[in-house]
């Protein structure tokens, strides 16, 4: 047979753009045996968070009685949804191997912008129009930023900084020295105090349940049309098992009257289902669509993904935008909570977003981590606070506590990282 007629091995066909690859396919024991395999070369995500937010649960519950009831549950989960939407909204920089420190003051800004238009005793604009301008200068903010960071080549570290320290005059310029705004539309007042009617905590867990289901189907679809393995149904079923039984206990204890006089107080705080549904998209976001794997992509190797076509100017830009716009969001959450805006506010607060993130897995060095591990970070930290809280500790352990958590999940991050790479080399 001449070298013409031998055959040929024909070259693998090439995924669509679209599709999600999950990493290794097999039954529930491979699954198994593939995600120790990962915590062995150091890729723990989120695993040592949830690990610290359990201890710290069972420790607060038993040195306080106050800890693990209906009351502070809910108070909790107020607590932690400013932290909560912050960390998301720097997971979207964080992933690039950016930073951004500017992301409290930019809520502070465009709240500020937000109750002087919508001050009955000043311009008196409607507060929808009034929301809407404040989530535009979020947006503005993130493209100021990313053209500095992206375009002309500054560190985000110093343009951030810059930014951080400018526009707490805007705030003064805005509000004035020593200006308070009380927050005075019911419906922003509401998202923070007022809570689900009992019947909707059980249709937000249906909700949850079904788009995750849904989420599941639509992967497992592509997947099967590409011609590439699914991960057993196994692993869909767990899921879904999981967020019915942890939804479920936690609507159960919410909807149990947590009033302390003759008005009764129950339900889901309406806050909670907002979260979920920013947590939801942003996840699809970047776990579903090119944007979300072109910013993972930049994040491990900036370098490797300009060569492989990816516009990193214009994705470092957007990132940005996404990121300003969720601390705007984050700044509504906490306005509705505190019920007031001053020349001061969200000047504290970014510190300790990054610190979330870090805490919940997400790596400072770009390219590793997920929304809902800065979720569990941030979940972490709130628990800190209402716990040392509770046992009327000084504020300086607190923040102590925090920093020493935020350390200890820095250096978790790092040793991880260095071991994964040995793994590759002896590989």
């Amino acid at each position: 047979m001449s070298a013409l007629e031998e055959s040929v091995t024909p070259a693998p066909e090439t995924s669509p753009p679209d599709l999600i690859g999950s990493g290794q396919e097999g039954n529930l024991r491979d699954q198994v045996t593939a995600y120790l395999q990962r915590l062995r070369n150091g890729d723990m995500g989120a695993l040592p968070a949830i690990a610290g937010f359990i201890v710290l649960s069972i420790l607060f519950t038993l040195l306080s009685p106050y800890f693990l009831t209906e009351r502070n549950f809910a108070n909790l989960l107020t607590q932690a949804a400013t932290l909560v939407m912050l960390a998301m909204a720097l997971v979207f920089v964080i992933l690039l191997g950016e930073i951004d420190l500017s992301a409290g003051v930019t809520s502070g800004v465009a709240m500020s912008l937000f109750v002087v238009l919508s001050d009955p005793g000043g311009l008196a604009m409607n507060w929808i129009v009034a929301l809407i301008v404040a989530l535009v200068a979020g947006v503005i903010i993130g493209l100021f930023i990313g053209f500095f960071v992206a375009r002309v080549g500054i560190p985000s570290f110093v343009v951030t900084l810059g930014l951080f320290l400018g526009f707490q005059g805007v705030q003064l310029i805005i509000i004035g020295n020593g200006g308070l705004y009380r927050i005075q539309q019911a419906e922003i007042l509401a998202i923070q105090n007022s809570n689900l009617p009992t019947w909707g905590g059980w249709v937000m867990l249906a909700i949850m349940l079904l788009v995750s289901a849904g989420t599941s189907y639509f992967d497992r679809r592509r997947r099967t049309r590409a011609g590439v393995p699914n991960r057993t149904i196994a692993l869909v079923w767990a899921r879904l098992i999981a967020i019915a039984v942890a939804g479920g206990v936690v609507v159960a204890l919410l909807n149990q009257d947590r009033g302390t006089g003759f008005l009764a107080v129950s339900g889901v705080p309406i806050v909670v289902p907002i979260t979920l549904a920013i947590l939801w998209l942003g996840t699809f976001v970047l776990d579903r669509t090119r944007f979300g794997r072109y910013i993972y992509a930049i994040g491990g190797n900036a370098e490797a993904a300009r060569r492989a076509g990816v516009k990193v100017i214009a994705i470092k830009w957007a990132a940005f935008a996404v990121c300003s716009t969720l601390a705007v969001v984050s700044g509504v959450f906490s306005a509705s909570k505190v019920g007031s805006v001053d020349a001061a506010f969200g000047r504290d607060i970014v510190l300790s977003g990054i610190a979330a993130a870090v805490v919940g897995g997400v790596s400072l060095f770009g390219g590793r981590g997920r929304l809902i591990h800065a979720a569990i970070g941030a979940l972490v930290i709130a628990v800190i606070t209402n716990g040392l809280g509770l046992l009327n500790l000084p504020g300086g352990v607190n923040f102590l506590v925090t920093g020493g958590v935020l350390i200890l999940a820095a250096t978790v991050d790092a040793l991880s990282r260095r071991r994964a790479g040995g793994s590759l080399i002896r590989q």
